[in-house]
């Protein structure tokens, strides 16, 4: 017996990882994991507008001006910036999982700790700080989830997983909303509870099978895609090796190089011009619509409802990219969200101003959830996290530097048509770039 089983070893064909996933069927497994991944998503989205909409409370008591609001809102993706970084280098070697579930429980505590604040500066270093701890959940998320996933649904499926950005949105218009009669430390604190979903990640999501390969665990990772599976594939598993691409693990300055070194260049570009693009719009959109006569109940109205627009922009784009490929959906996308942009600011009634908005939720997010699936496909497992945190980081420098620039166009009485065509602009540079990227649909990971 024990010859035979050397024999059936030595037989044992050598395929990728993510070859075991081309024929594996959707199960339970999948959606459980896909729904707590999911959650995730929507505490980073309630995270980063938390502090926009409790701004005016933060503003009043610590006799705030424009300048200094815009550089808290950025304090965050300030805190983001060396955040991701850091963590991109944590997923590749800790793993998503326990990557996901330190970020959860020192966001929770660090951001807990700001709602009892007792300076402008204490408020604004414990923001920087919660950022920092946020980005393990922000760079692992996607990468996580598509490394669970089917081929075959794992572009839909990850459109899917960001429509939790305005789940997230409207959670924290809500909390806003409710607490903001007891003030800024109320909505702050009860948001921060959102760090004990660590729990959940815990309990029902598995290891990526990938970074369990990548780290000599092949048996481990074989036990993840069994359970998967739900034992569907136990013969397939069971006749392989599985094999792992050799490139230097964590390492960003393998993501400059050779193969790579385009990609990157692109990635950049878009996460850069792109969140600049939609965070310019959002970061200051209460101060652009009062601009336009809307009192600040009507103004978290219109963005509510325009929220709502975000939904279906998720469903037709996670339908298309499956059908049409990413690059085709992605430019389509952006292009019309560039046009939305351009439309809204010139909109001289608040019937124009809904209808281009509108259009701007519907095509813009649309867009996102084409490029979050897109970004983490580009990569092999072993940089996936470092490269995943470099687009993440081009994102919050985006996100840092926009709240401030605008915030000092709005100081000097910019009008709203100068302010709103300059952010649609970036919209344009995110258009062309996106055409020049490698399409990645039906293509296995690596």
């Amino acid at each position: 017996m024990r010859a035979e089983s050397g024999v059936e070893v030595l037989q044992k064909r050598s395929v990728p990882v993510g070859a075991l996933f081309e024929n594996m069927p959707v199960t339970s497994q999948h959606w459980q994991a896909g729904l707590v991944l999911f959650f995730s998503f929507v505490i980073e989205s309630w995270e980063m507008m938390i502090v926009i909409l409790a701004s005016a409370s933060i503003g009043g008591e610590f006799q705030l001006d424009g300048t200094q609001i815009g550089s808290l809102i950025g304090s965050i993706y300030l805190g983001m910036i060396p955040g991701c970084l850091l963590w991109g280098k944590l997923v590749d070697k800790i793993g998503r999982k326990q990557s996901m579930i330190f970020s959860f429980g020192l966001y929770g505590i660090i951001s807990l700790i700001s709602a009892f604040s007792l300076t402008y500066e204490m408020l604004w270093w414990t923001r920087f700080l919660s950022g920092v701890a946020l980005s393990g959940v922000l760079v692992a998320t996607f990468p996580y989830f598509e490394e669970l996933l089917p081929m075959k649904v794992r572009g839909k499926a990850a459109v899917y997983l960001a429509s939790g950005w305005p789940v997230g949105y409207l959670l924290a218009i809500g909390t806003t909303y409710l607490f903001m009669e007891l003030g800024w430390r109320w909505i702050i604190g009860v948001s921060s509870l959102a760090g004990l979903w660590f729990l959940a990640i815990a309990a029902f999501v598995p290891e990526s099978p990938y970074w369990l390969a990548g780290k000599g665990r092949h048996s481990e990772a074989k036990e993840v895609i069994d359970k998967l599976s739900k034992g569907t594939m136990q013969r397939e598993i069971n006749s392989v090796e599985l094999a792992v691409e050799n490139v230097k693990t964590g390492s960003f300055l393998e993501i400059f190089r050779g193969q790579f070194r385009r990609s990157t260049i692109l990635q950049l570009l878009i996460n850069f011009s792109f969140s600049w693009g939609y965070w310019g719009l959002s970061s200051w959109m209460p101060a652009l619509l009062a601009k336009k006569g809307l009192s600040a109940q009507e103004g978290m109205g219109f963005m509510a409802i325009s929220a709502l627009f975000m939904f279906p922009g998720y469903m037709v784009s996670s339908y298309l990219t499956g059908k049409y490929g990413r690059k085709k959906v992605m430019a389509l996308f952006v292009f019309f969200a560039a046009v939305s942009g351009f439309g809204f600011a010139n909109a001289n009634t608040l019937q124009e101003m809904y209808i281009w908005n509108f259009a701007l939720s519907f095509f813009s997010l649309g867009a996102w959830g084409v490029w979050d699936t897109w970004m983490a496909e580009l990569y092999p497992t072993e940089v996936r996290g470092v490269s995943y945190s470099v687009g993440m980081t081009g994102q919050r420098v985006a996100n840092a530097i926009a709240p401030s620039v605008i915030g000092a166009m709005l100081a000097i009485n910019s009008s709203f048509l100068t302010t709103v065509s300059f952010i649609s602009a970036f919209l344009v540079v995110t258009f062309v770039a996106s055409l020049f990227l490698k399409e990645t649909e039906g293509e296995i990971l690596h």
